[in-house]
């Protein structure tokens, strides 16, 4: 069985774009191959963090992505640091990757640009990123347009150790991920939902009220012509309600377009079949956070199954790099 592996940062909630754009393929992966979902609270680290809401989001991160569906007894789901060897075999990694490799990262560019204090884990957490795959022997990574180029960065880095000391990894491979929906801001549609709090009342976090779900939506920028298609250029509001209403109810958008001749009746069927999506992940979330203990047994046993298949990997890259065995 092939085997995919897939990381989230803890940081920011856990938005309807999130959901209905990546982690419901998580749930089906999950099924059909030998699944490896990391909560990657090292490379949140990179950007200063409150150490307290750092260790409260990484717990309740893994609280929602089990409330969507992800299963500890099917999956192997983990917290990065709970895990040694992802540090262990990053600086083997560093030492394989140029300085111009990493240079060129646009990720580095963009975020650098962005703040007045660029730590160096900033500039190299593609080496982490490197790491946090190839531990796994993973064959498949689902890769949007924005991590392409942190994956071939991976694959070329490890066809250079390979090259270098002897087969050691696998060369991992890109995975286009299953359709997602196209989920955009709901007040600006050109732009996609984000994490950020920029747009409140663009943004259906997982654990929003859902009276103030179905507000957020029936508030909706569509456009004045009445006319309900799908048309991402020229109509792109109508559109991203079309794309969630579908995805709530396993349509493509184009067949959710059919029989509405009204923004009003589109949007109250949209904010019914989202709130309806969310109510079953809000309900078993509470009654996740309210055994953190038990949250953190089964973190526990991910990080067990982890180590199980990182730690040989590390020892392979250490004993054919050169250093002695303790």
């Amino acid at each position: 069985m092939a085997r995919v592996f897939s990381g989230i940062q803890p940081t920011g909630e856990v938005h309807l774009g999130n959901l209905l754009g990546a982690i419901r393929n998580w749930i089906v992966d999950q099924h059909e191959a030998d699944s490896v979902y990391c909560v990657v609270d090292l490379h949140a680290i990179t950007q200063q963090q409150d150490p307290a809401e750092l260790r409260n989001s990484t717990l309740r991160l893994t609280q929602m992505l089990m409330a969507i569906g992800l299963d500890p007894d099917v999956c192997t789901l983990f917290v990065q640091s709970h895990v040694h060897e992802h540090t262990g075999l990053s600086w083997l990694l560093e030492c394989t990757t140029s300085f111009g490799e990493l240079r060129r990262m646009t990720q580095f560019k963009d975020k650098s640009d962005k703040t007045d204090f660029v730590s160096a884990g900033l500039f190299t957490y593609p080496s982490l990123m490197a790491a946090d795959i190839l531990l796994y022997d993973t064959n498949r990574v689902p890769v949007g347009d924005d991590q392409r180029q942190h994956l071939e960065l991976t694959r070329d880095v490890a066809v250079r150790f390979n090259a270098r000391y002897g087969n050691t990894f696998v060369v991992p491979e890109a995975a286009i991920p299953r359709a997602g929906a196209r989920v955009m801001d709901l007040q600006t549609p050109t732009n996609k939902m984000s994490k950020s709090s920029l747009s409140p009342q663009g943004t259906i976090n997982l654990l929003d009220d859902l009276k103030s779900v179905e507000k957020k939506i029936m508030r909706a920028m569509t456009d004045t012509d009445g006319d309900v298609r799908y048309d991402v250029a020229s109509k792109p509001g109508v559109s991203n309600l079309l794309s969630i209403l579908g995805a709530c109810t396993d349509r493509t958008p184009e067949d959710a377009a059919e029989g509405y001749a009204q923004y009003g009746a589109l949007k109250k069927d949209t904010a019914a079949a989202v709130v309806e999506t969310l109510r079953p992940i809000q309900a078993r979330f509470a009654e996740l956070s309210n055994d953190p203990g038990e949250t953190a047994r089964l973190l526990a046993i991910g990080a067990t199954k982890a180590r199980e298949v990182a730690g040989p990997v590390l020892a392979r890259a250490r004993e054919h790099m050169g250093f002695l065995t303790s």
